[in-house]
């Protein structure tokens, strides 16, 4: 999956790209209206994040180019302005969806895997099942075998992160900017410490654990049998 990402301020660009590249995704990044066309004009990408205020050639105008060249990528525009008109204006000038500053990164990754999963025809699960780990995400409730596991909502995003990333091994930087917002320290041990709430809970009571540490790396879920 590539990404492009178009923002004029150096700080965020390089913060939503680096994200972006750590969650998977191929990113192009840059800092100006006219380089985001020429890049979407010639390259392909699957979502492309563009802000509003840029210059050379600013957002609207932008995704104005896009959708007169039949560039259907899904767009997620991102601003500082907070008004209903402004958000009307941006979703009729072409945009898919709109994200006002500052935005929590992880709300920003799931929207842009909800707009690729909506493009391609992809229906959001309701249940995600890793082995004998059963979450239900509409009635949010999590099960491990026959046994009912009461997770705090922190535990239930935790651990749905780590179930959708079954697997795949994620560092502690990725869940601390999916499970919480971005005001928070990297170099605090909530991390550890929810990983040992949800360890105690999922992993207990059973002689096969589901939780696994990956020293120098973060944390994998494997499917227990």
């Amino acid at each position: 999956m590539r990404v492009l990402v178009v923002e004029d301020d150096a700080k965020v660009r390089s913060f939503v790209a680096g994200a972006l590249r750590e969650a998977g995704f191929a990113t192009d990044a840059v800092a100006d209206g006219r380089d985001g066309l020429h890049l979407a004009l010639t390259g392909s990408y699957d979502a492309a994040v563009i802000d509003i205020m840029l210059p050379r050639l600013d957002g609207l105008a932008l995704i104005d180019e896009l959708r007169r060249n039949q560039i259907t990528t899904p767009v997620i525009i991102l601003s500082a302005k907070r008004s209903v008109d402004d958000r009307i204006k941006g979703l009729q000038r072409g945009g898919d969806d709109y994200l006002t500053k500052p935005f929590s990164l992880s709300e920003l990754l799931a929207r842009i895997q909800a707009l690729i999963r909506r493009a391609a025809g992809i229906a959001e699960p309701t249940r995600l099942v890793v082995g004998e780990i059963v979450l239900d995400l509409l009635a949010r409730e999590a099960r491990r075998g026959s046994q009912r596991l009461d997770l705090q909502p922190r535990e239930f995003a935790l651990l749905e992160y780590l179930m959708r990333n079954a697997g795949h091994p994620v560092s502690k930087t990725m869940i601390l900017e999916h499970v919480w917002d971005l005001s928070f320290d990297p170099q605090t041990n909530v991390v550890d410490v929810l990983v040992c709430r949800l360890r105690n809970k999922i992993d207990r009571d059973f002689p096969e654990k589901a939780i696994h540490t990956i020293r120098g790396v973060g944390y994998v879920l494997k499917a227990p049998s």
